[in-house]
C-alpha cells in the first residue's frame, strides 16, 4: 500500500532541486535584462542584486506539479486536481491565472510597472482565477450556526481576498529571505491543514510553495545574491492566497477563513501599521518610509540574519496556533485567537510599529507643507510635537 507522505516528499523534492538547480540562472538572466535592485536610501541591500527569483520559482511549481502528474499516470498516486465538496474548479484556468500574475510581476522586475499597472495585473490574475471556480459563496458562523449568503458579493469579495493576499507578501519582501522564508513556513502550516481538511489539491500546491522557497533561500537568505523581485513576491503571494481558497468549499465555516489570515500574520500587521503609520503623519499610504517591521528590529541593534530569524519565529507561533485552532472547540479556539492577536499587537506597539517615520509641517519661511524625514534638521524638532500633541490626547 502507498504511504500517503510519498507523493507529497517526491513533489516537495522536485520542487526544491529544480528551484536550486535554476536560482542561479535567473540571476543570470536578471543581470542580463539589466533587472537588478540597486542601494538607495530605503533599501537594506548596500549592493546591486539582481531580483527575478520569480524565474526560479515558477520553474519549481511547474516541476512539482509535472512529478504529481507522472505520479498520477505511472505509479497509482491519488488524483488530487479533481472538483470535490460542492468546488468544481477549472484547475487549467487556475494555472492560467497564476501564469498571468508572474508575467505582471516579471514585467515589473524589468520595467517598473506603475501602481495602477500592477494592481490591474493582480485583478486580472484573481478574476481568471475565480472565473476558474475559486470562489466561496457562503460563511458559516459557528457562534450562531448560522449560514452568510454572500450572493453577488462572492466574486468581488473573493476577487479583493485574492489581491489583498498577494500584496501583503510583496510589501513583506524588504529584508533578505524574509518573505521567502515566511512564504516556506505558511506553506508548510497551509499543508497539514489542507491535508487534515482533506484538500489534496491545496495540499500539493502548499508542499510545492514550501519546497520552491527553502530551496530559493539558499541564495536569498543573508547576504542575498538574489531577491524574488516582483516575479516572485506576487507569484508566492498568490500562490498561497490561491492554497487558502482551495482548502474550503464553497461553503466554508468561519474559522477556515481566519486561519489565513493568522498565518500571513506578519505581512498584515506590517501592511496595517504601515497604514496607519502613514495616515497620522498625513502622507500618502503609498510613500515609502522605514517603519517596517525589519526596519524597527535593525534600528534596536539586530543584524539581517538575527532579524529575519525572530519574524521566523514569531511566524512559526502564530502557525502553530492556527493549527491547533483547527483541532479544538469553538471556545477554546476563540481563546487561543485572541491570545495570538494580543500577543502580536503587544509586539507590535512595543516596536512602535505605528509611530510615524515621516512628517509634515508647514515651512515658515514659504508657508507651504512638505515633507520632513529623519534626514532634515528639523525633524527631531517635528517629532517632539507630534509626540507632545498626540500625549495630550490621551494617545
Amino acid at each position: 500500500m502507498l504511504r500517503w507522505w510519498l507523493p507529497f516528499l517526491a513533489v516537495f523534492a522536485a520542487s526544491f532541486l529544480v528551484t536550486l538547480a535554476t536560482t542561479p540562472l535567473a540571476r543570470r538572466i536578471a543581470w542580463r535584462l539589466r533587472a537588478v535592485d540597486y542601494p538607495a536610501a530605503r533599501r537594506v541591500n548596500k549592493r546591486p542584486v539582481p531580483r527575478m527569483g520569480g524565474i526560479a520559482i515558477v520553474c519549481g511549481l511547474v516541476a512539482g506539479e509535472l512529478v504529481q502528474a507522472l505520479g498520477v499516470a505511472f505509479l497509482g498516486w491519488p488524483r488530487v486536481f479533481v472538483p470535490v465538496a460542492r468546488q468544481t474548479v477549472n484547475y487549467w484556468l487556475l494555472f492560467l491565472s497564476f501564469l498571468v500574475i508572474f508575467l505582471t510581476g516579471l514585467v515589473d522586475d524589468k520595467f517598473t510597472l506603475t501602481p495602477r499597472q500592477k494592481l490591474l495585473g493582480q485583478v486580472v490574475a484573481s478574476v481568471v482565477a475565480v472565473a476558474s471556480g475559486l470562489v466561496i459563496d457562503e460563511i458559516v458562523n459557528p457562534l450562531q450556526n448560522s449560514v452568510i449568503h454572500l450572493g453577488l458579493a462572492a466574486m468581488p469579495i473573493t476577487v479583493v481576498f485574492l489581491v489583498a493576499y498577494t500584496n501583503i507578501f510583496n510589501l513583506i519582501d524588504g529584508l533578505d529571505g524574509l518573505a521567502s522564508g515566511i512564504a516556506c513556513i505558511a506553506g508548510l502550516t497551509m499543508w497539514i491543514v489542507s491535508t487534515i481538511s482533506g484538500r489534496l489539491d491545496a495540499a500539493v500546491l502548499a508542499i510545492m510553495i514550501s519546497g520552491t522557497t527553502l530551496a530559493f533561500l539558499r541564495y536569498n537568505f543573508h547576504p542575498a545574491s538574489i531577491f524574488l523581485g516582483d516575479s516572485g513576491a506576487l507569484l508566492i503571494g498568490f500562490a498561497l492566497g490561491t492554497v487558502s481558497l482551495l482548502s474550503v468549499s464553497r461553503v466554508s465555516g468561519l474559522t477556515a477563513i481566519i486561519i489565513p489570515l493568522v498565518v500571513a500574520g506578519i505581512p498584515i500587521i506590517d501592511t496595517f501599521s504601515a497604514i496607519v503609520r502613514r495616515g497620522r503623519a498625513h502622507v500618502s499610504i503609498g510613500h515609502a518610509d522605514k517603519g517596517h517591521i525589519h526596519h524597527r528590529l535593525m534600528s534596536v541593534g539586530l543584524g539581517q540574519r538575527q532579524t529575519a530569524l525572530v519574524i521566523y519565529a514569531w511566524t512559526a507561533a502564530l502557525c502553530v496556533g492556527s493549527v491547533v485552532m483547527t483541532q479544538v472547540e469553538v471556545f477554546p479556539r476563540i481563546c487561543i485567537f485572541v491570545a495570538l492577536v494580543v500577543a502580536s499587537g503587544a509586539f507590535a506597539s512595543r516596536l512602535r510599529l505605528f509611530r510615524p517615520v515621516l512628517l509634515h509641517h508647514r515651512d515658515p519661511k514659504t508657508g507651504e507643507d512638505e515633507l520632513v524625514t529623519p534626514q532634515d534638521p528639523a525633524f527631531e524638532q517635528e517629532r517632539e510635537k507630534f509626540d507632545e500633541q498626540h500625549h495630550q490626547l490621551g494617545e
